[in-house]
């Protein structure tokens, strides 16, 4: 089989097929689009291209054979049960719910202002940071930065210094911003690779592999005198713990915390905090871990599909995007996946 004829080949084939073809053979092949795919299959060495050939015919039913067997046949999509026309191509599947464009939409915009009052979590936690080593694991929105800003006003209030960590430079630039709009320019400070302003404010801002640096210097004998006031570290992010490049640094940074430091971690995305607060506890043994977890979401989670020619369309067939609950595509996405499945590749 010629590169021509393996072209019109693989272009028959739905996504999926392409995948498993290319699977072993591309790297992060699922990043890639329909087009770019192929053309990186076609440059494959001539004896992986004969390889890939004699696997296409086990995906036969999916090749353009049947389609000239059969002309006026529409194709098959994996994501459809019937070939699609234009009459069903916007219709609701039966029994899902009636999800459009404006259900998804509304709402956006600016809210009405209201009074804060805190969650009985956030109350918990603050609460229990005066004494406690604290895991917040909450979803994104839900009001973990109040948490954290309650437990520096608690530990700035008895003349305690506070650390705030990020992973990112950028990140650490935005908080800086915002914990100087809330506590005073001149009570915050930054520490990063290339950045070093009022270090020796009583809120330091930095990223975490500076304040494994820090704790390092201390260890060796070179002792930061902020260290002897460091009453509260705050760990945002702390699902890096699990990165395993980076992971490293966040699991030495809560080892050499100081005993008298209290420990604030913050994530959305832990999958284990249980198991997290145990092992937290085992190495600090004087300091008993406290979880809180918390979730449900306070900002809705939907999902839009924009379609290469434009189109917005819904995602999914609910109004929200249940987590860990399952979830089935909306009829009009369906159909735009479909014609992209199909579409003929030139």
């Amino acid at each position: 089989m010629n590169d021509e004829d393996l072209k019109e080949e693989l272009e028959s084939l739905p996504m999926k097929y392409l995948h498993q073809i290319a699977k072993g053979r591309i790297h992060r092949h699922f990043r890639l689009g329909k087009r770019r795919l192929i053309d990186c299959l076609l440059t494959l060495p001539p004896e992986q291209k004969k390889a890939m050939a004699s696997e296409l015919p086990q995906l036969t039913p999916f090749s353009k054979k049947p389609e000239r067997e059969a002309s006026n046949a529409q194709p098959r999509s994996p994501f459809v049960s019937k070939p699609l026309s234009p009459k069903r191509a916007h219709s609701p599947e039966p029994g899902s719910p009636s999800v459009n464009l404006q259900d998804l939409l509304q709402g956006i915009g600016v809210p009405e202002p209201m009074p804060f009052i805190p969650d009985d979590w956030q109350r918990e936690a603050v609460e229990a940071i005066a004494h406690l080593d604290v895991i917040v694991s909450a979803p994104t929105g839900s009001g973990k930065t109040f948490v954290a800003t309650e437990a520096i006003k608690q530990a700035m209030g008895a003349n305690q210094t506070v650390i705030y960590t990020s992973p990112l430079k950028a990140l650490s630039n935005t908080k800086y911003m915002e914990f100087s709009q809330t506590f005073g320019a001149d009570q915050v400070g930054i520490l990063t690779g290339d950045r070093r302003d009022n270090s020796q404010a009583p809120l330091l801002i930095m990223t975490t592999e500076i304040l494994r640096n820090i704790l390092y210097d201390a260890t060796s004998g070179d002792l930061d005198l902020r260290l002897h006031t460091l009453g509260l570290v705050i760990l945002d992010e702390s699902q890096y713990l699990a990165d395993p490049e980076r992971g490293v640094v966040w699991e030495e940074t809560l080892i050499l915390c100081p005993t008298q430091t209290r420990l604030l971690l913050l994530s959305a995305s832990i999958g284990n905090p249980q198991e997290l607060a145990e092992w937290l506890t085992s190495i600090r043994p004087t300091t008993p871990c406290h979880l809180i977890r918390h979730t449900k979401r306070s900002v809705p989670l939907r999902g839009l599909y924009l379609h290469s020619t434009g189109q917005l369309v819904p995602l999914l067939d609910s109004l929200d995007i249940q987590q860990r609950k399952g979830y089935r595509f909306h009829s009009e996405t369906k159909q735009l996946f479909s014609e992209y499945e199909f579409k003929p590749y030139r």
